[in-house]
């Protein structure tokens, strides 16, 4: 039977960041450290990845109560296909399990289901589950949580220019037209923002090929704690770090100060108007 997140109990520090008004529309986590999180307990590396899955859980329900729009998990890179092969087929059991065991709760707590990445180089039954847990969620208007599986940012970059390219030799575009809007249409990512926050586990200081357009503003956050360590807890302890940043863009701290005093007097201006 699924569960339904909204009739929980809500933390109370939910709802201290709430009151923020600066919680993140888009959060994007690189999910690391899950081998070393077994190794370090004298496990096997795979339960690592199994404990990850109740990290990925938690995470979830604590962004969808918190209000983010939008939740990217770096769940498999292209890279990772280099992986000892026993690894990447627990790996991809993995994947399929949590699709059909966690497709009822997702449905029923509104979430819509997206995937970035190389799907087609995927076992034929995890495109197969993936294909209808998207299409069963579809319609859902809450969090939208992307998968990115097999994915690799150069790669989304590489096939972006390419496509770009035969439109120019079609004569459906000239190069003149190519701008950062226009480009980031041809990306897989077209149909999110860019995420306004990266966290990072297990305390690598790198992308790691994730989302390297997307990521040319975000906030990063690095903790030194594995995936399998990482819980709503240290979610909220990212977004408090988070919200007491500045966000310039390339401005000064005077023009975002007045664009934010401009915000303000716009909100009271149109409680009035109304």
């Amino acid at each position: 039977m699924s569960r339904l997140w909204k009739d929980s109990v809500q933390d109370q520090h939910i709802e201290q960041l709430k009151r923020t008004e600066k919680v993140p529309d888009h959060i994007a986590f690189i999910m690391d450290g899950n081998g070393r999180w077994a190794v370090d307990r004298g496990l096997p590396r795979v339960a690592g990845h199994k404990e990850g899955i109740n990290s990925v859980r938690e995470i979830v329900k604590a962004s969808s109560n918190l209000g983010v729009k939008y939740v990217t998990l770096y769940a498999f890179s292209m890279e990772n296909w280099r992986r000892p092969s026993k690894e990447v087929n627990f790996l991809m059991d993995l994947l399929l399990r949590y699709l059909r065991d966690e497709l009822d709760e997702l449905h029923a707590n509104n979430v819509r289901l997206q995937a970035i990445g190389k799907i087609n180089a995927l076992p034929k039954k995890v495109q197969q589950q993936l294909h209808e847990s998207m299409e069963v969620m579809k319609d859902n208007t809450g969090l939208t949580l992307v998968l990115a599986l097999s994915y690799s940012a150069r790669w989304d970059i590489v096939r972006a220019v390419q496509t770009a390219a035969l439109d120019v030799r079609r004569g459906k575009l000239s190069p003149e037209d190519i701008t950062e809007d226009l480009f980031s249409t041809f990306l897989q990512t077209k149909e999110f923002p860019d995420p306004d926050l990266v966290i990072r586990t297990s305390g690598e200081m790198r992308l790691s090929n994730f989302l390297l357009w997307e990521a040319a503003y975000s906030e990063l956050f690095v903790t030194e704690r594995f995936w399998p360590e990482f819980r709503k807890e240290q979610l909220f302890e990212a977004l408090d770090d988070y919200v007491g940043r500045e966000r310039r863009f390339g401005k000064t701290s005077s023009q975002v100060n007045e664009q934010v005093q401009q915000s303000v007097k716009d909100k009271i201006l149109n409680v009035f108007r109304k």
